[in-house]
């Protein structure tokens, strides 16, 4: 911005300061020209009003109320041309325009007015100039800055130093925030609070508000037309064009930061999605492989299942976020924090299953608090006092299981997820007749082999081989290839004296319900 003091120093001798008095270096918005009686109509505050002083030559109060005017209208200076109608400053112009709180320059007679106008206007290309030289060296900083590991908070801090002030960014799905300096930490909770409320709005737009007594500027970050994020900054002082480029600047590094990060959260997905399809087929070997060669994390030995119903439209991510916030039944743990963690989920007929770890669930809390409820606002879920806002959302979780046990466990948890009443988390009831009841239907609906057929006989002859295979009039390798499938079918093991006695008397209950009809 350009300041009387600057004009001063451009012009020298064509505009100097009133008598006993000296330029500042406030800023001056523009020059302009007016002889009017009440130029303020045409002013917008902070202007340098040349006038040749027709309103002082005739009186004191004149001069007065003139100034008056113009202070109410927050006039930056008067330049008083002398010559046509003053050829000396009167002492009641003095003392008006002190009382009004306005500058007085003299523009000495001869000096053309448009010489100050002109002096303003280079003065306007040079600081231009200047603003423009730094704003792109500071916009090279800070994208080299986002080419960072730690880029977030490296762009972060380079625009609060920019800026001379602090800068925080808060992702819109409840991540930890970064802040520069952590003296502003304390700010966080307001800024939250006004992030959601900005949020409910609707407005894609920056928001200005005052947060302690100071104020902040907000900005979304936008892909498309969802919020990944908000850029809070407060400087102290008003914001220049230059101030604002380099704000724009930072807005698009954090933007293309969280674009790379959709992408690597939609692989992760995708690669998650193959394991876990691989697991709920019985491919445990096959998934561990798989796990292995994209790098996902090494595959818990024991898990919990849990099972989410789907109605058309539903986002799967914040449906299992909205998952774990459900009216639970009594005795099942917390599962925020498994659930932000897992990258094995897959959707599977208008269920999602995800695959959680058995072990570091904690206990579920009795009352989540009011904050973490205005962050599930934020993302559009609905918090555990609300279940009426979940409409058809339902879930359910398994027992802790083995990897090799989870098809065997998968037909029980999917009637469980489709039977559970909307709004609520359920535990699935996994008995063993239960579990035998599925596995014979399981086996029933195999398509490539008779399945149920052959496991009955194994069974029957007490896992005697040569017996089964005489009795199906099948060769013996034949019976244990059938065998191995049923068993990688089931997740189970057909030899363990539990499994066989439950599932040869859900056979038998088969086989007499097949009589019945």
């Amino acid at each position: 911005m350009i300041s009387l003091l600057q004009m001063g120093a451009e012009l020298g001798p064509e505009l100097v300061p009133a008598p006993g008095a000296q330029f500042s270096a406030k800023p001056v918005t523009g020059v302009h020209v007016s002889e009017l009686e009440d130029p303020t109509p045409y002013l917008e505050g902070g202007e340098l009003l040349l006038t040749t002083g027709m309103p002082f030559a005739k009186s004191a109060a004149l001069s007065a109320a003139y100034m008056a005017r113009l202070g109410e209208r927050e006039v930056r200076a008067v330049g008083l041309g002398l010559g046509p109608w003053l050829t000396a400053v009167p002492g009641h112009v003095l003392v008006a325009s002190q009382a009004a709180g306005i500058e007085l320059a003299i523009v000495p007679d001869g000096v053309p007015f448009q010489h100050v106008s002109r002096a303003y206007w280079r003065l306007s290309a040079r600081d231009d100039t200047a603003n423009l030289m730094d704003s792109l060296g500071t916009q090279t900083a800070l994208a080299r800055a986002a080419m960072r590991p730690d880029a977030t908070n490296a762009v972060v801090r380079g625009l609060a130093q920019a800026l001379g002030g602090w800068a925080a960014y808060l992702p819109a799905d409840a991540g930890t925030e970064t802040v520069w300096p952590a003296s502003a930490g304390s700010l966080v909770g307001h800024l939250r609070a006004e992030s959601i409320r900005f949020t409910k709005a609707g407005v894609p737009s920056a928001a200005t508000f005052e947060v302690q007594g100071q104020p902040v500027v907000l900005y979304p970050i936008l892909l498309g037309t969802r919020i990944h994020g908000f850029l809070c900054i407060g400087s102290g002082r008003m914001l220049t064009r230059a101030d604002r480029q380099v704000i724009m600047t930072v807005s698009t590094l954090l933007a293309l930061r969280a674009r790379q990060r959709e992408v690597v959260v939609g692989t992760t997905n995708a690669l998650g999605a193959a394991t876990t399809k691989l697991l709920l087929h019985g491919q445990t070997e096959a998934a561990h492989m798989v796990a292995e060669d994209v790098g996902l994390a090494e595959l818990p030995n024991r898990v919990r299942l849990l099972g989410v119903r789907l109605s058309d439209g539903d986002d799967p991510g914040l449906a299992a976020r909205a998952a774990a916030k459900l009216v639970a039944d009594p005795g099942l743990p917390d599962l925020v924090a498994a659930v932000d963690a897992c990258t094995l989920r897959h959707v599977q007929d208008e269920v999602l299953y995800l695959v959680l770890p058995a072990s570091g669930i904690g206990n579920r809390p009795a009352d989540r608090g009011g904050q973490s409820l205005e962050q599930d606002a934020l993302l559009g879920i609905a918090g555990a006092a609300e279940p009426e806002a979940f409409g058809s959302l339902a879930a359910a979780l398994g027992d802790p299981v083995s990897l090799g046990e989870i098809p065997g466990n998968l037909a029980v948890l999917r009637r469980a997820v489709l039977q559970a009443p909307a709004g609520h988390l359920v535990a699935v009831d996994a008995s063993e007749d239960t579990k035998a009841s599925v596995w014979v239907q399981l086996l029933e609906e195999y398509p490539r082999a008779d399945l149920l057929a052959t496991v009955r006989a194994y069974l029957g002859a007490r896992g005697t081989w040569e017996d089964a295979a005489r009795a199906l009039g099948i060769h013996r390798n034949s019976l244990r290839h059938r065998i191995s499938v049923a068993s990688g079918l089931l997740g189970v093991d057909l030899d363990d004296p539990d499994v066989a006695a439950h599932l040869w008397l859900a056979l038998r209950r088969e086989e007499s319900g097949v009589g019945k009809r």
